[in-house]
């Protein structure tokens, strides 16, 4: 693999990014730079490239994952993101996540189950499933979190919702632009148009 260019990623020159032919690229601190004597347009062996991803790599991605799940509870998908974001090549990266999973500190079942648990009285259904989707949670654990989590009924929330935002049938429905403003607040949330209208019309039946 052959170093097509190094360049700077700080400021302060501490942190350099290699690129490599083919895209893999990596980011090393200046001494680490210095250390394996890494230039332009030099050639990086398979042993060389190797011996950096034990020493470097693969540790340094290790205790970054740890970090960031000390701050928050995230999907393997999540953290994956992170971790390329940080510049850490992918077989670092694949290390790092088989090593917090051994610990079970990245469980996409027991984040799914959490999230449902959380968010059930705040959301419909269906946005917890679009978001737990866009989150990179696979269906089938997202189906079986629903199953074992889900109780909240979407009209009852509905109903809790439109309370807390002061909403009075008696005062509100004549008001066209407020009706429309909650329609709108109630969509947003992810619930169906059906449930929406039904308690509209009669909120606290």
């Amino acid at each position: 693999m052959l170093i097509k260019e190094i360049k700077p990623v700080t400021k302060d020159k501490q942190k350099y990014k290699v690129c490599l032919e083919g895209g893999a690229d990596f980011i090393l601190y200046r001494k680490e730079l210095a250390s394996y004597d890494l230039k332009e347009g030099m050639e990086v062996t398979e042993e060389l490239y190797g011996e950096i991803l034990e020493k470097t790599f693969i540790p340094r991605a290790k205790k970054r994952a740890m970090h960031l799940l000390e701050k928050m509870d995230r999907t393997e998908e999540n953290l994956r993101s992170k971790l390329k974001e940080n510049g850490y090549p992918a077989e670092a990266i694949d290390e790092a996540i088989a090593y917090v999973e051994s610990y079970r500190y990245v469980d996409d079942d027991r984040y799914a189950n959490t999230y449902v648990r959380q968010y059930q009285g705040k959301r419909s259904k269906s946005r917890i499933i679009r978001d737990l989707m866009q989150k990179g949670v696979d269906k089938e654990i997202i189906d079986k979190a629903i199953e074992e989590e889900y109780e909240s009924s979407e009209e009852d929330m509905i109903r809790e919702l439109l309370r807390k935002k002061g909403y009075d049938p008696e005062e509100n429905d004549p008001d066209r632009k407020q009706r429309e403003k909650m329609y709108r607040f109630l969509m947003g949330r992810g619930f169906k148009q059906a449930d929406i209208i039904r308690v509209l019309n009669d909120p606290f039946a």
